[in-house]
């Protein structure tokens, strides 16, 4: 479903033709003041002006930065693509990185660039004579995903400058995160699940655009964040009972491109099979696409070792879900990869395996040509992550029986037709079934950028990722780019330990 996907370019290209090209939302006064007249004024400039906030999530800096860092940063993914590559990238997977890089400066300044985005149809939009119900859901996009934006500040950098109109003043500080929750993020949401329609009330052309449900897993994940696990529980089963969602019958149709804004998917970016951003193409399938032949991508992302050894030693189906090896045949075209990459790359004693030359099928899009990566819709909630989401917070709120169903429905899919595989858990103590959830997200989950934050959350990234360089104390956050704090004149306070 393309549609939506040409609106939102449309509305993109309009917002920037007004608002013009400047990014620095904290580095200057917003460009916003350069609006020209009362854009927007009609309900249809509404609509067009709220499409301009969806584009800002396929900006290639709004993930980290551009390249999948935080799986780089796990167990779960090394730098991939040619050794000589990507030194910056390297600089993640070992974690020493500094608050000078660039791709911490540009993933920062995305954030308010969609956080700016929103308050200009925050601002505008109310003061529009037009339809109230299509004003009251495109307001309930506008704040879901300003919340979105928030969301992601405070979780990667703590306390952030709290920007309230689309004309920032000079000399902001950072907020508490707190607040931010408590003002922005919350209402946002819950005013969002008041005035979005369900995913089955928008028309075809609409698919893509966020949901009740959307807003609903959102809060689910960011209680479950915070280990508020009743809330996380209420919002996910708000989800699973809306029964608005499943999931697909196979894991690896989960990602592609026939079952775009399907019934797993509730929170989803499309995208245009174009190589360029401006037509409507996103570039995060492309970084870590095949590299080599078939010219695919950058092979950045590459699946660890590790990770894929634990899947096929359980014979897990979701091991070649979740991968592309070298030898594959995808849609008639052999995987051969890079022939300046090693296949096989060996500890100093000649035997010992660290890496293979594999890739992150989960984003595979389908098609020949090298643009057809940059159609990749990526999947920001899937259903299954709810359901865990579920089991997880039922669990430790002592409801471990039930927390049981909702586990079991994602392993039950993960092994298909073969009974053998992934048996359904049966354990009730409540320690025992954690740490099966834990690895069942590692697992099903896995190169969706929430491995990570899992870690911090639960505080296992000492433990599982100390040995990459992960330092207690420092890396739960990331730090302040230096070139904010330049421009602050030292009003932006650094966070601990990056001096």
């Amino acid at each position: 479903m393309k549609t939506y996907k040409i609106y939102s370019l449309i509305g993109f290209l309009t917002i920037l033709s007004i608002l013009g090209c400047k990014d620095e939302f904290l580095e200057r006064s917003p460009q916003a003041t350069l609006v020209a007249g009362n854009f927007p004024a009609t309900g249809e400039e509404a609509v067009i002006a709220t499409n301009g906030i969806y584009n800002t999530l396929r900006i290639w800096g709004i993930y980290s930065g551009g390249f999948p860092l935080i799986d780089i940063m796990t167990d779960e993914m090394v730098k991939g693509s040619n050794p000589g590559d990507g030194v910056q990238v390297l600089n993640f997977q070992d974690y020493t990185f500094t608050s000078d890089d660039g791709n911490i400066e540009t993933w920062y300044r995305t954030l308010y660039l969609g956080i700016r985005r929103s308050y200009l149809v925050l601002e505008k939009v109310p003061e529009i004579e037009m339809d109230s119900q299509l004003q009251n859901r495109l307001l309930g996009e506008a704040r879901f995903l300003r919340s979105f934006f928030y969301f992601s500040l405070v979780q990667a950098f703590g306390d952030v400058p709290l920007v309230e109109s689309s004309e920032a003043p000079d000399g902001l500080e950072r907020t508490n995160k707190e607040v931010i929750y408590q003002d922005i993020i919350f209402p946002d949401l819950l005013f969002a699940i008041d005035n979005l329609p369900e995913k089955s009330e928008y028309a075809n052309e609409d698919a893509g655009r966020i949901t009740r449900g959307a807003a609903r897993a959102m809060l689910a994940r960011i209680h479950l964040y915070r280990g508020e696990f009743s809330e996380a529980a209420t919002y996910a089963l708000e989800v699973i009972n809306s029964q608005q969602y499943g999931l697909e019958d196979e894991f690896q149709m989960a990602f592609r491109v026939a079952t775009e804004h399907g019934q797993e998917s509730v929170f989803e970016i499309g995208a245009v099979a174009e190589n360029s951003f401006a037509l409507g193409g996103n570039q995060y399938a492309n970084t870590q696409g095949v590299r080599g032949t078939p010219n695919w991508g950058w092979g950045f992302g590459r699946p660890s070792y590790p990770w894929m050894e634990k899947l096929d030693n359980d014979n897990d189906p979701r091991l070649d879900g979740s991968v592309i090896f070298l030898g594959d045949v995808i849609d008639g075209v052999s995987i051969q990869g890079d022939g300046t990459t090693p296949d096989t790359t060996y500890a100093e004693d000649g035997t010992t395996i660290l890496e293979i030359e594999t890739y992150n099928r989960k984003v595979y899009a389908t098609g020949e040509r090298n643009a057809d990566r940059w159609g990749h819709n990526r999947r920001v909630i899937r259903y299954s992550d709810v359901l865990l989401m579920a089991a997880e917070a039922l669990n430790e709120t002592g409801n471990a029986s039930q927390a049981l169903n909702y586990l079991n429905e994602v392993r039950q899919r993960a092994r298909g037709d073969d009974d053998q595989l992934l048996p359904d858990i049966a354990t009730t103590d409540p320690n025992q079934l954690r740490e099966i959830i834990y690895e069942e997200r590692s697992r099903e989950l896995a190169f969706e950028g929430l491995r990570y934050w899992d870690l911090i959350r639960t505080d296992r990234a000492e433990e599982v990722l100390s040995p990459l360089g992960f330092e207690a104390g420092k890396h739960e956050l990331f730090p302040i780019p230096q070139s904010e704090i330049n421009i602050s004149e030292g009003k932006i306070s650094q966070n601990p330990n990056w001096n």
